[in-house]
């Protein structure tokens, strides 16, 4: 008789699970503007410091970076990132530049992006997509970095009532 009973897959995630998995994960993107705002200067201050970072190199034409990590797609556009988030489903990281804040969020696998985009469409939005990654910021924004990194560019819609009668 074995000493150990034998090894079970964990029961799936019942759907409210998931479903609050998933807003928990996009509250997370609500809020990270907002703590952006409140660490602007820290590039700079590292750098009077003389900490180092890694410095990450753009790529030759848009699209070979997919999948890529949150350091290189902020390379690719021109700005440090500050890891917010580091969790199985997802890693996130906030760039801010004098112009703009960009949140770049990357996922290890593609469903947790599906998830993480499914529950970002409750806060509506316009991202940029791509393979395992995407970047938020201001929609005037996304065009030119779709050039840069490439993917798609998606309207997410809010859920609840709208401002219109």
């Amino acid at each position: 008789m074995p000493l150990h009973p034998p090894h079970r897959r964990p029961a799936p995630l019942p759907p409210v699970a998931r479903l609050l998995r998933g807003a928990t994960l996009a509250g997370t993107l609500a809020l990270l503007p907002a703590a952006a705002a409140c660490t602007a200067g820290e590039d700079d201050a590292a750098e009077k410091r003389g900490t180092s970072r890694t410095a990450v190199t753009a790529a030759p034409e848009a699209g070979v970076v997919a999948p890529a990590k949150v350091e290189v797609i902020a390379g690719l556009i021109g700005c440090r990132a500050a890891i917010r988030v580091e969790a199985e489903e997802l890693r996130q990281g906030v760039c801010h530049t004098e112009e703009r804040d960009r949140v770049i969020t990357t996922f290890p696998e593609e469903h947790h992006q599906l998830a993480w985009l499914d529950a970002a469409r409750g806060y509506g939005g316009t991202y940029l997509v791509g393979s395992r990654w995407v970047v938020a910021a201001e929609p005037e924004a996304l065009q030119g970095l779709r050039r840069t990194l490439g993917g798609e560019i998606r309207q997410l819609s809010g859920f609840g009532p709208t401002a219109a009668p």
